[in-house]
């Protein structure tokens, strides 16, 4: 039937996932203190959060002020600003990210993917590919 008509669209959960995590990593390189190797420990201290977001809009907030230690501010911050900035709706919730040193991925995984559909057209993402 129509199998090989879309390949190229058809990407395998695997594929998508790792899509995601390099999107992630290369939106938050230049970040002190974020380190994103997974959606799971890497963002249990909520600076991987804020520096995703901040990338978006570094008039948001002021990125080096925030200390890794003070984890239920940093996901406050980050997704309080993806919701305002970015019209992000909240799907984490801080108490229970506070309490996770190991997030669920799935849940992380879920949240990040709606900051990638939110701002993958955003101008400041054109930059990192080329597009300047």
């Amino acid at each position: 039937p129509a199998e090989g008509s879309g390949r190229a669209l058809v990407r395998s959960p695997s594929a998508i996932k790792q899509m995601l995590l390099d999107w992630t990593k290369a939106m938050t390189k230049e970040y002190e203190n974020v380190e994103i190797t997974n959606f799971s420990s890497s963002w249990n201290n909520g600076m991987a959060f804020c520096a995703l977001i901040h990338h978006f809009y570094p008039e948001s907030f002021d990125f080096s002020s925030l200390d890794p230690k003070k984890r239920r501010y940093n996901f406050t911050l980050a997704f309080d600003t993806a919701e305002k900035y970015a019209d992000i709706a909240p799907l984490l919730d801080v108490e229970d990210m506070v309490k996770m040193q190991k997030p669920d991925w799935k849940c992380v995984f879920t949240y990040v993917q709606s900051f990638y559909r939110k701002l993958n057209s955003h101008e400041r993402n054109k930059t990192i590919t080329g597009g300047e």
